[in-house]
C-alpha cells in the first residue's frame, strides 16, 4: 500500500523532485520495471515524469524514459532495459517536473530489478571497438535484441561529431543501427593501424565455455592470430530458426553473446577478415548449442474459481506462453489442502489444459486452500493463494450402532449420534 508521490499543487512550473535508487552492479541481462500514476481533478496533466541513468557516477545526460502531457487511468507499467554490466555500475533517477496551474499528483510504485530480459523494451549489445587506417571509414553497429513494432520509438543520443553519418535498419528479431565515420583524420583516430596486403584467408573454430538462459561465452581458436598484423576483424554470426540474424564484431578471444532467448538452439560460426580484395575467409564450422531454461517470469495470473459444487470446483486463469514460461518444457500443477477430522490433507495434481481445470473428488462443505504452480527445470513460480468452500451435500447415514432407546407407558425414548459425514450443517432430523 505504500508508494512515492509528488503533490504538484501550488508549485511553479519547472520545480523538480528526485528519487534516487541505490547503485546497481548487475552482471547479466536484467530488466527494471515500475508503475507510474499521473492524476488531477480537472483531467489536465500535472507535469512530467522523467527517468535518467548515471553510469559510473558520470553526468546525468538526457532522459532515457519520459511521460508528459497525459493523465493515466490508474497505475501503468513501464520497463527499462539497461545494458550496463559489472565492472561498470549505474544509478536510476526518477524526476518529476511540476506544471504551474495544473494541480495533481505524480507517483511511482513497485520498482523491481528482474533477472531476465524485458518483455517489450529492447536490450542493446556492447558497442565493439573498430580498427581502421587513417582516411578510411569506420563503421559501428549498434544492435538491440527484442521484438520490434512499427509504433515503437527509438531515440539516438550521440556526442556532436561532424564526421558521423548513421543509418537505421530493422530486422524481425531486433534493431540494428549502423554509424559511419567518414574519412577519419589522424587526430581523431584512436587506433589507426596498417595491415599487410597478403591474400591469406583464415578460418576459425569456436567452442562454448558457458551457457546460461540469456548468454553464451565463446572461446575461439584464433587466439594467436590477434598478435598478427594481417588480422583485420573477427565476426561471429549466429543462426536462429534457419536464418543468420545477428553478426557480432569480436575484439577478444573470449566473447559473450548477450540477450539471447532461453531454451533456444543457436548455430554459431566464426568469420575472419583482413583488408583488401578477397580478404574475407569462409565461415568456420558451425557450433550448435542451446541456451538453458530460465526461471518463469511469474506464476499463473488472474486465477479464479468459476464454478463450485459439493465435490468439485473449476479453476480458470490467464493463458500464458513461452514469454512467461521461458522454457519449452514446463509443468503446471494445482496444490491444495484442507483439514478433516482434525487431520490435514495435502495433494497436488498435474494440469494439462491451457486455461481451466476441474478439481474433482473433494469433500462437501470443506474449506480448501489452493494455488497454481508453474515450474520448469530452473525454477518455480506460484500464483496467489485462494481460499474457497465447497457446497453442502446430502448428509451420510446415522450410525446404526449409535441408535439407543427404551419404551415407557406413553412414549418411546430414542437417541443417536450425528452422521460420520455431515457434509454440511445438520438442521433437521426426521423419525
Amino acid at each position: 500500500g505504500s508508494f512515492m508521490m509528488v503533490n504538484s499543487s501550488g508549485r511553479a512550473s519547472g520545480q523538480k523532485a528526485h528519487l534516487l535508487l541505490p547503485t546497481l552492479k548487475e552482471n547479466d541481462t536484467h530488466c527494471i520495471d515500475f508503475h507510474y500514476y499521473l492524476s488531477s481533478r480537472d483531467r489536465s496533466s500535472p507535469g512530467s515524469l522523467n527517468v535518467y541513468v548515471k553510469v559510473n557516477g558520470g553526468p546525468q545526460g538526457n532522459p532515457i524514459w519520459n511521460v508528459s502531457g497525459v493523465v493515466t487511468e490508474g497505475w501503468v507499467k513501464a520497463e527499462l532495459a539497461i545494458s550496463t554490466f559489472w565492472p561498470h555500475f549505474y544509478q536510476v533517477i526518477f524526476e518529476s517536473v511540476s506544471l504551474k496551474g495544473h494541480p495533481g499528483y505524480i507517483a511511482v510504485d513497485e520498482v523491481r530489478v528482474l533477472a531476465h530480459p524485458c518483455r517489450k523494451a529492447p536490450h542493446f549489445l556492447r558497442l565493439q571497438n573498430v580498427e581502421v587506417n587513417v582516411g578510411q571509414n569506420a563503421t559501428f553497429q549498434c544492435i538491440a535484441g527484442g521484438k520490434w513494432s512499427q509504433h515503437d520509438k527509438l531515440w539516438l543520443q550521440v556526442k556532436e561529431c561532424p564526421f558521423l553519418e548513421w543509418v537505421f535498419l530493422f530486422s524481425l528479431v531486433g534493431f540494428c543501427s549502423t554509424f559511419i565515420l567518414r574519412g577519419l583524420l589522424k587526430e581523431i583516430t584512436d587506433r589507426g593501424k596498417l595491415y599487410s596486403s597478403s591474400s591469406l584467408l583464415v578460418r576459425a573454430d569456436s567452442d562454448c565455455l558457458i551457457t546460461s538462459p540469456i548468454f553464451f561465452t565463446l572461446r575461439n581458436s584464433f587466439k594467436a592470430l590477434f598478435s598478427l598484423s594481417y588480422l583485420y576483424r573477427v565476426e561471429v554470426p549466429f543462426l536462429l530458426s534457419g536464418f543468420f540474424f545477428e553478426t557480432h564484431i569480436v575484439d577478444s578471444p573470449n566473447y559473450k553473446l548477450w540477450h539471447l532467448d532461453p531454451d533456444v538452439e543457436y548455430e554459431i560460426r566464426v568469420l575472419l577478415t583482413r583488408p583488401g580484395e578477397g580478404g574475407t575467409g569462409p565461415p568456420g564450422p558451425p557450433l550448435t548449442t542451446r541456451t538453458k531454461c530460465a526461471d518463469p517470469v511469474h506464476g499463473p495470473q488472474n486465477v479464479e474459481v468459476v464454478d463450485i459444487r459439493s465435490r468439485q470446483l473449476t479453476l480458470q486463469w490467464e493463458p500464458f506462453g513461452y514469454a512467461v514460461t521461458r522454457c519449452h518444457s514446463y509443468n503446471l500443477t494445482v496444490q491444495y489442502q484442507y483439514v478433516f477430522n482434525q487431520q490435514k490433507f495435502e495433494a497436488e495434481e498435474l494440469i494439462q489444459t491451457s486455461s481451466h481445470y476441474t478439481l474433482r473428488g473433494l469433500r462437501p462443505f470443506m474449506t480448501i486452500r489452493l494455488r497454481l504452480a508453474l515450474s520448469n527445470p530452473e525454477g518455480k513460480m506460484e500464483s496467489e493463494e485462494l481460499v474457497v468452500q465447497t457446497e453442502e451435500d446430502v448428509p451420510g447415514p446415522v450410525p446404526l450402532e449409535s441408535i439407543q432407546g427404551g419404551p415407557f407407558e406413553e412414549k418411546i425414548y430414542v437417541q443417536w449420534k450425528p452422521p460420520n459425514e455431515t457434509n454440511g450443517i445438520i438442521t433437521l432430523y426426521e423419525v
